[in-house]
């Protein structure tokens, strides 16, 4: 999946988006909840539909948001920051212009760790979401709605430095980075409503002059950049980011060099699809908006939002690794919440109290190999079951068979019950298997092991 030439080495950065989840809109007072309006355009108002005389006032728990998220991704903020009027046309943008920031974000240099190195964040900033078209056919007409629920919600942007270098390493950060805000609980990132939109900035150039870049070396990059935007799901970024790669290389090594352009990618055809040519910053016509005065956050309100911050999954992670020998495949289940999280802490304990091994566990409640329910059956209960697991005595294949073919005819009726959809049933007939066998098996992997044999007979 990410293989390219080894003469060439992809210069990846990410920009980000993720809608905040506070109860109001960035600048307005209307109900920041676009994904469960009952109608399109209810919840608007002279501000966010930018109605001549309407005055925005700024979310005061977006910016705090967006300074917590900036804390826990180490980035330096900015005590005294504004906002801007980037100025564009496009129908989703009533004003003719986004209120975004420029040049003083509220946070800036942070960094993401990934198994491929470290990812620098260049900013991440805060600015109003556009409204939703919608492509419809009416009457027989193709035509273009406009639903403003989504005008004005709190979008936070987060853009790296281009240290990637392959779909792989971009996929993971974006991984890394969904699991931290929603760790720190300001947004739900719901990818396929659009709650947060990825987009790849990529290059490519010689391997041999590849090497790490720094902002004070903007020579070193290459002459050009490809946006793929708006990619709504992590596979459909790396198989985007693999795809345009190999596009530029064909291009480069004609001779020629790729259009600096905007691009979209098509999962039914896997391949990315021009949209427009890309803008500069200075075609935005970036200015300060004078309907909001600058913010100053002062060292108070600044420790404030500090101390709200939980323990972050890295350093959580780090830490059951070190005590109960967790591996990392298990980082997203295990830290999606704060709550998840003190959950597994509990289980963890209870099970090095039983000399217990507690990756055995997270492989058994992944691969469903115990018959517990995570966060509904006690901490005691999945310590049993594993337990059971672990000292499950090894049956022959021959004797496991014979077994559960003599139950199965034994039992008609508990197996008709079963093939109607009684699930119960299956139950009965793994107690019936254990019965006859008079051994200890895992109860999991028996009663997969009745649903194989019983669509096989079926």
């Amino acid at each position: 999946m990410n293989t390219v030439s080894q003469s060439w080495t992809p210069i990846i950065g990410m920009e980000i988006h993720v809608e905040l989840k506070t109860a109001s809109k960035m600048f307005c007072a209307c109900a920041n909840d676009p994904f469960h309006a009952e109608k399109p355009n209810t919840y608007t108002c002279p501000v966010c539909l930018g109605l001549p005389g309407a005055l925005p006032v700024a979310n005061k728990k977006a910016i705090e948001y967006t300074i917590k998220l900036g804390l826990a991704l180490g980035c330096r903020i900015n005590q005294f920051s504004k906002f801007d009027r980037k100025h564009y046309f496009y129908p989703d943008l009533p004003k003719g212009y986004q209120i975004s920031q420029y040049d003083i974000p509220f946070c800036v240099n942070g960094v993401v760790h990934t198994s491929e190195g470290d990812v620098r964040i260049r900013r991440v900033h805060l600015e109003e979401d556009t409204g939703k078209l919608m492509h419809q056919t009416v009457h027989g007409d193709e035509i273009t709605l406009i639903d403003f629920n989504r005008s004005g919600v709190p979008l936070v942007e987060i853009v790296t430095e281009p240290d990637i270098h392959s779909a792989t390493q971009a996929k993971e950060y974006c991984k890394k980075l969904r699991q931290i805000v929603r760790y720190l609980g300001i947004s739900e990132c719901d990818m396929e409503q659009g709650g947060m939109r990825l987009e790849a900035n990529i290059s490519v150039k010689k391997a041999a002059h590849a090497k790490r870049l720094t902002q004070s070396a903007d020579d070193e990059l290459p002459n050009y950049k490809v946006e793929l935007k708006n990619i709504n799901s992590f596979r459909f970024l790396e198989r985007g980011i693999v795809y345009d790669i190999k596009r530029q290389i064909a291009i480069l090594e004609q001779g020629e060099t790729p259009v600096q352009e905007t691009r979209g990618y098509s999962a039914q055809n896997d391949a990315t699809f021009t949209q427009r040519v890309k803008e500069t910053a200075e075609d935005y016509r970036y200015f300060p908006d004078p309907d909001i005065p600058p913010i100053a956050i002062d060292d108070a309100w600044l420790a404030a939002i500090a101390q709200d911050i939980p323990e972050l999954p890295d350093a959580v992670f780090a830490r059951w690794r070190d005590a109960y020998g967790v591996k990392p495949d298990y980082s997203e289940l295990l830290c999606e919440t704060p709550e998840h999280a003190a959950w597994f802490e509990e289980l963890f304990a209870e099970l090095a109290q039983r000399a217990l091994p507690a990756d055995a566990c997270m492989s058994a409640l992944a691969n469903k190999r115990i018959a517990v329910r995570v966060f509904e059956d006690s901490y005691e209960a999945i310590c049993d079951a594993l337990g059971r697991m672990l000292h499950a005595e090894e049956i022959p294949e021959e004797e496991l068979s014979r077994v559960l073919r003599a139950v199965l005819a034994e039992q008609p009726k508990a197996v008709a019950e079963y093939r109607s959809g009684k699930e119960q049933a299956l139950q009965f007939l793994v107690g019936q298997v254990l019965k006859k066998l008079g051994k200890k098996i895992n109860v999991a992997d028996l009663a997969s092991r009745i649903k194989q044999e019983l669509k096989e007979t079926s």
